[in-house]
């Protein structure tokens, strides 16, 4: 019966991909080496774990928005999801190493993007769960089928410039938001009315009107 084990060995950025993508280096053991693993249908919830890591008196003005004022995080500061992924592990026997890609949001709707934004420098700590359906042949040479069992895990330390060169990759110098329908109709009008040529133009005329320092 399969019993296997996990290890994020590394990672990196895909190079000119649409959306801003990581690749984790899966290395994954079988404890029988001779056992033939036909493939695995492998699960994996990333969960980000947050209290594993120091934060900058900067980094924890900009995580207020998540975890309320340093005093509350306590209570407040504490492991939530990233993201769901899957892959299929092709046939190998003893062990193997796979690609295990991981898009990234830039949606500042979501919690991981405001989270991954407000980090300065240093490492993100990351928890793999891992979860599916092995397919392996016994000694009859029969196929079995068995699952993962649940208690089956990795750890990781991401450095916070590899997701920043992977957003980079895709939105250089840019960020997105979503607003809805009535809210932007008002903000393109006020575009239109003043003759703005850009958004960015639009919005540093707002800020100044509201008093704020505009950074160039």
């Amino acid at each position: 019966m399969p019993d296997l084990n996990f290890e994020i060995t590394g990672a990196e950025v895909v190079p000119y991909s649409v959306l801003p993508t990581l690749i984790f280096k899966l290395g994954i053991a079988n404890v029988s080496e001779e056992e033939r693993i036909h493939n695995v249908n492998l699960k994996c919830q990333i969960m980000l774990s947050v209290t594993k890591r120091r934060y900058t008196a900067a980094e924890k003005a900009r995580l207020q928005d998540l975890f309320g004022t340093p005093e509350r995080w306590g209570e407040t500061l504490r492991a939530f999801l990233w993201t769901h992924v899957t892959t299929v592990v092709p046939r190998f026997s003893g062990s193997t190493v796979v690609d295990l890609p991981v898009p990234c949001s830039y949606d500042f709707e979501v919690v991981s993007t405001k989270y991954f934004n407000a980090l300065g420098d240093g490492e993100i700590p990351l928890t793999f769960l891992f979860s599916g359906t092995i397919f392996y042949e016994n000694a009859a040479g029969n196929i079995q089928i068995e699952q993962i069992s649940w208690s089956k895990e990795a750890t990781y330390r991401l450095p916070v410039a590899l997701w920043k060169e992977a957003i980079e990759e895709s939105f250089p110098n840019s960020a997105w938001i979503r607003l809805p329908r009535d809210v932007f109709d008002q903000l393109y009008q006020y575009k239109i009315e003043h003759g703005f040529p850009t958004w960015e133009a639009a919005f540093t005329r707002l800020l100044r009107a509201s008093g704020e320092e505009v950074q160039s």
